[in-house]
C-alpha cells in the first residue's frame, strides 16, 4: 500500500511521476459561489469536472463548490473529502480500453448539514453562494408520481415546516427546509438570492424543483412563496454520463497504477453531455467555454435522453438480471437485447419526442447502444435496477401515456419493459435465488408481485406508481402477455418472442 494520500501536498509529487493531470490552478485563490446537494459519483464526474475545466482555463475561480449532505449515509463522502482536502480522481474509460485520470479541484468544501442545521443555513445565505445545485436523485423530490402535487404529509418535510413557521434553523433535516431558510435570510437581508439549478433525471427538473419549493415555502408563508415566485430561478436542465458505482477494485486500480491513495474515486464513461436552460438570477459561470449548451429551451433534449437513454436502460436491466447478467456490457454482448433496445427506441421512444432539429436521432440510438456496451465502465445490472419506483414513472411511463394518447406509436415494448420489473419484482430470479430488491418501496412492491401468478394485473394494479394504466386493454394486453411468459418461458425466450413478432 502506497504511503502517499492524495492531497495539496501531494499534487507536486503526483504530477511528477505519473500520467494523472492534476490542478495546476491556485485552489487558494477559489470562493465558493454553489452549493451542491447530492455529492456523488455522478456529480463529481459532470458538473464539478466542467468547473475544474474552466478553472484549468484561469475562470470560475469565483464558482468554487462547496458540498453539502443531509442524509446519514453523506458522512462517508464528508470524511473522505475532508481526509484529501475535497480533491478525487476522475478517470473516463473509453470502450477501447484507454483511460484519461485527473485530480479535480473545484469542490473546496463539503459540510455534513446534521452535523450544525444551523451552520448550513448560513453557508447558504451567505452573499457570495450564485447557485444552488441538485443531484437528489428521482425519489428526492418527495412527490406523489400520479397527481404530481408535493407530499406535505412526509415526517421530515412537515417537521422542517413546522421548525421554519417557529423562526428556528437548529433542527432542519431536508434540502427543502436548508434551502428555504437560506432564501429566507436572503430575503431579510435583503441579498440577491441564489438560482435553484436542478441536475436530476427528471422531465422539467426545474419546473418541478419551482412547484416543490414553491409548495413547500407555502406551508410556511404565502408571502414567502410569492417571494421565491418573483425573486428565485429554476433552471432545466439535462445531464448525461454514465457513471457506475466507485468499488474498491476502482480505489486498488488508483494505488497501483498511480502509487498513490484516493478514499473515493470516481469511474465513468468518456461520454459526456449538459444542456442548460438559460435561466440565472445571480450569475452563472461561462459553460459554454467547457463545451455545455446553454439553450432557451432544454425540454426536446431533455426528453430525448431521458426517454431514450433512460428508459433504454430500464429495458435492458430486468430481463438482463433475470437472464443471469451482472454486468452491463455482458447484457450488451447478446445480440438480442441491442435489437430489443433499438426496436424500442424505434418505435414508441423516438415518436414521443418533441422536434429536435439537427439532432440524427438514428445516430443517437446506435451510439446508445455501442456506451451501454463500453467495457471498460463495468457499470452493473444491479444499479440500474435500482429505485425502479422512481424511475419507471418519470422515465417510461410518460411514453406509455403519450403513444397511447395520440394513437401514433405502439406500447408492446413498453409494456413488456414494464412487466419484466413485475417480474423482476417477485424477488426471486429465474435460478430460483433471491434477489436484493434496492427500493424505497421494496416491501410493497414484493408484496403486491407476489399476486402476480394468482392475479397477471396484481402489480399494475399500484395506482399510486401506473395510475389508471391497469384501465387500459392496449397496455394490458401485452403487459399480462409479456408477463406469462416470463413466469412460463423466462427472460431469453421471452425476448425471443418479442423480436420474432417485430420481423
Amino acid at each position: 500500500m502506497s504511503n502517499l494520500h492524495l492531497s495539496n501536498d501531494a499534487l507536486p509529487q503526483i504530477a511528477a511521476t505519473t500520467s494523472v493531470a492534476v490542478p495546476e490552478y491556485d485552489r487558494s485563490a477559489i470562493t465558493p459561489g454553489i452549493i451542491h446537494f447530492g455529492v456523488g459519483g455522478f456529480h463529481r464526474a459532470h458538473q464539478a469536472l466542467y468547473l475544474d475545466k474552466l478553472m484549468r482555463q484561469g475562470k470560475a475561480l469565483d464558482f468554487g463548490i462547496v458540498g453539502m449532505g443531509v442524509m446519514p449515509s453523506d458522512a462517508r463522502m464528508r470524511d473522505a473529502l475532508h481526509s484529501q482536502d475535497c480533491l478525487y480522481t476522475l478517470t473516463e474509460k473509453s470502450p477501447d480500453g484507454s483511460e484519461n485520470a485527473r485530480v479535480v479541484g473545484s469542490i473546496i468544501d463539503y459540510v455534513f448539514a446534521p452535523d450544525d442545521p444551523a451552520h448550513a443555513v448560513e453557508v447558504l445565505a451567505s452573499p457570495e453562494i450564485k447557485i444552488v445545485s441538485l443531484t437528489v436523485t428521482e425519489g428526492g423530490y418527495n412527490f406523489d408520481h400520479v397527481k404530481g402535487e408535493f407530499d406535505l404529509t412526509n415526517p421530515h418535510v412537515s417537521a422542517d415546516i413546522e421548525v421554519l413557521k417557529a423562526g428556528k434553523t437548529d433542527a432542519l433535516r431536508t434540502f427543502y427546509g436548508l434551502i428555504t431558510a437560506g432564501l429566507l435570510a436572503r430575503r431579510e437581508a435583503g441579498t440577491t438570492p441564489f438560482t435553484v439549478m436542478s441536475c436530476d433525471n427528471i422531465q422539467g427538473n426545474g419546473e418541478m424543483a419551482h412547484k416543490m419549493f414553491l409548495a413547500f415555502a407555502g406551508a410556511i408563508d404565502p408571502q414567502l412563496a410569492e417571494w421565491i415566485e418573483a425573486n428565485v430561478s429554476f433552471p432545466n436542465s439535462m445531464v448525461d454520463r454514465i457513471t457506475p458505482e466507485t468499488t474498491d477494485d476502482d480505489r486498488k486500480d488508483i494505488t497501483d497504477k498511480h502509487g498513490y491513495v484516493d478514499e473515493w474515486p470516481v469511474v465513468c464513461e468518456d461520454f459526456t453531455q449538459w444542456v442548460l436552460e438559460e435561466n440565472f438570477v445571480n450569475g452563472r459561470p461561462h459553460y459554454e467555454d467547457v463545451g455545455i449548451q446553454v439553450v432557451d429551451d432544454v425540454v426536446p433534449y431533455e426528453l430525448m435522453k431521458l426517454r431514450l437513454l433512460n428508459a433504454s436502460h430500464q429495458g435492458l436491466c430486468y430481463f438482463g438480471y433475470l437472464a443471469g447478467h451482472r454486468l452491463v456490457h455482458d447484457v450488451m454482448a447478446d445480440q438480442r437485447f441491442a435489437d430489443f433496445l433499438l426496436a424500442y427506441m424505434e418505435r414508441e421512444g423516438t415518436p414521443s419526442l418533441r422536434p429536435l432539429p439537427g439532432v440524427d436521432l438514428d445516430a443517437y440510438h446506435k451510439e446508445l447502444i455501442a456506451r451501454f456496451g463500453n467495457v471498460a465502465v463495468k457499470d452493473t445490472v444491479p444499479r440500474l435496477c435500482a429505485e425502479s419506483s422512481d424511475r419507471i414513472p418519470k422515465w417510461l411511463l410518460p411514453v406509455v401515456r403519450e403513444n397511447l394518447a395520440s394513437g401514433n406509436a405502439p406500447v408492446t415494448l413498453s409494456a413488456a419493459i414494464v412487466a419484466s420489473w413485475a417480474r423482476y419484482a417477485e424477488g426471486v430470479n429465474e435460478q430460483g435465488e433471491p434477489i436484493a430488491i434496492n427500493d424505497r418501496m421494496a416491501d410493497r412492491l414484493k408484496e403486491t408481485a407476489a399476486h402476480n401468478h394468482e392475479d397477471i394485473l396484481a402489480f399494475l394494479r399500484d395506482r399510486e406508481i401506473f395510475g389508471d394504466l391497469v384501465d387500459s386493454p392496449e397496455f394490458t394486453q401485452d403487459y399480462a402477455r409479456v408477463l406469462h411468459s416470463l413466469h412460463e418461458q423466462g427472460s431469453i425466450a421471452t425476448l425471443d418472442m418479442l423480436l420474432s413478432e417485430l420481423k
